[in-house]
């Protein structure tokens, strides 16, 4: 197997583009997700993977010999450090999306991982304040076990050996400073206390599978893209309680109106002559179109201002306001008719501005001053 391949990587990758890769492929073969055949092995083979290249030693002799180290050597364990076990891809999954399995450390149950998902909303939706759904991917409790990880009515967990139930083992070090005493998870029942026998067969003796969930969310009125919102609880759950769920906002573009901060922009094109002798102008807005009034003589660049018709201020009150922006729209000569390049000319000459047919028009000069051509 080629690990780069297997992940859809190049062998220049990233660690966190490996860590990416990695993550959408397990979930896409997770074996409580996915059914088809040949899914389990998948699973295995893209956690094999992901040993080996997430390990920068482990990577670097691949990347010289082609093979995980150890491979095909008598007694060798190209996993090595995986708590003495051998090579268990559940265990790569969980460190990911939910903890070294189990989970008990000398320090009571682990609380389960934060998740991260990201949510596009509008305009309006972060206006409002509305409350919105995700869907997001969680570890929760096994609906065969309960939690157990022991398959119902089968043989019970029984005491770790090792460890007495206790879950730790003690050890000592000799150091420059004496002899250093610590505390280390049982490396026989992974800092659970016990041994499960007859594990559960849905979750496999995990006590947790994927999901999908729904989550709702409940927008801040005014919230921009960029901000997060924490919502407690809805991570993976965990023997120690859940972790929790962080949406990151990210805003939809809208056809027509553009935000800098809490206030609305729309630049609006208006043609030679409403700009020079004013008129009415129909612009959008979050509540509907609205029609404002052009002074005569606007010039390229102006500004009209609608007081309080932008987002709501995020950290203080009231609203910001939309803003009209005024672009000069100068036809091109192909566009002009004949009655309409004659009404140019005549203009021209009244204001004393010598054109005529075989020099540069009026409109071409307006177009070098508004446009730079």
């Amino acid at each position: 197997m080629d690990y780069y391949e297997l992940l859809g990587v190049a062998k220049s990758a990233s660690a966190d583009e490996i860590k990416s890769a990695y993550r959408k492929l397990a979930l896409k073969y997770h074996p409580d997700r996915n059914k088809e055949a040949g899914a389990a092995e998948k699973f295995t083979q893209i956690n094999e993977a992901y040993a080996v290249l997430s390990d920068a030693e482990k990577r670097a002799h691949y990347d010289r010999f082609g093979t995980a180290p150890g491979a095909g050597m008598p007694g060798g364990d190209p996993f090595g450090g995986m708590g003495g076990a051998g090579f268990d891809p559940m265990d790569i999954f969980e460190q990911l999306f939910g903890g070294a399995v189990g989970g008990r450390t000398r320090r009571g149950p682990a609380r389960g991982d934060d998740l991260e998902t990201e949510a596009h909303i509008s305009l309006l939706q972060a206006r409002a304040g509305e409350e919105i759904e995700v869907t997001v991917d969680r570890l929760r409790e096994c609906e065969h076990c309960h939690g157990s990880r022991s398959e119902p009515g089968g043989k019970p967990p029984k005491t770790c050996a090792t460890c007495a139930g206790a879950g730790a083992v003690r050890a000592q070090a000799r150091t420059i400073f004496g002899i250093v005493e610590t505390q280390q998870p049982c490396p026989t029942c992974r800092g659970e206390g016990q041994i499960i026998e007859d594990p559960c067969t849905v979750c496999k003796g995990r006590g947790r599978t994927l999901k999908a969930d729904t989550v709702k969310v409940k927008l801040p009125k005014g919230i921009d893209e960029g901000y997060r919102i924490r919502v407690a609880g809805m991570g993976n759950e965990g023997p120690g309680g859940n972790g929790d769920l962080y949406v990151h906002i990210e805003m939809e573009p809208h056809p027509d109106l553009r935000r800098e901060q809490e206030h609305l922009i729309h630049t609006a094109r208006i043609g030679f002559a409403k700009a020079a002798l004013g008129g009415q102008l129909t612009v959008p807005t979050l509540d509907g179109p609205q029609v404002i009034e052009v002074k005569a003589g606007t010039q390229h660049g102006d500004l009209h201002r609608l007081a309080g018709q932008g987002m709501p201020r995020l950290q203080g009150r009231g609203n910001g306001d939309l803003i009209v922006e005024y672009e000069i729209a100068v036809p091109k000569p192909s566009q002009l008719s004949t009655e309409a390049r004659e009404a140019l000319l005549a203009y021209a000459r009244a204001m004393g501005d010598e054109v005529n047919d075989r020099q540069e028009s009026l409109f071409d000069k307006v177009g070098k001053i508004f446009h730079g051509k």
